[in-house]
């Protein structure tokens, strides 16, 4: 799995934490041919379309309901990635990451990029429930004003 050169955790994590939402963690850990990062921002720009399309047309627009929670829903994974990279024991990593390198001990760079990642995830995660419940809720009464008319 390694690519001749020591993959840091923290790196890896704070990889996760700023390009994670287009896979630039999976890139470092696996290199360009590794599908799911290429995967990764696919959701993301859909989800950011999703946001001008709100931004040009309104909160009416119906699709941009749709496709606004797949970039929540990107970044907040992204964040559960940075998470999992940073709480894996030193040992772990390593055998995983760096086999037969010695296994370097990590710092606090780690830890905080979990706690900024615990933030922004929480963060996302959250802010994209309340969206999609709002819309989904408003739709519900604007259907059932048609209907009771």
């Amino acid at each position: 799995m390694s690519g001749g050169h020591y993959k840091s955790k923290t790196l890896a994590t704070w990889i996760a934490v700023i390009g994670g939402g287009f896979g630039l963690h999976r890139f470092y850990l696996s290199g360009f041919r590794d599908v799911w990062g290429w995967l990764h921002g696919v959701p993301t720009l859909i989800g950011l379309y999703g946001v001008q399309r709100m931004t040009d047309f309104g909160q009416d627009d119906m699709l941009a309901w749709a496709l606004i929670p797949l970039l929540g829903f990107a970044l907040a994974a992204a964040m559960l990635a940075a998470i999992v990279y940073g709480l894996t024991p030193d040992e772990k990593w390593d055998h995983l990451h760096n086999p037969g390198a010695a296994v370097q001990a990590t710092g606090w760079g780690a830890v905080l990029g979990v706690i900024l990642a615990l933030l922004l995830g929480a963060t996302a995660l959250m802010a994209t429930v309340a969206f999609s419940g709002q819309r989904y809720f408003e739709y519900q009464v604007e259907q059932g004003r048609k209907i009771s008319q």
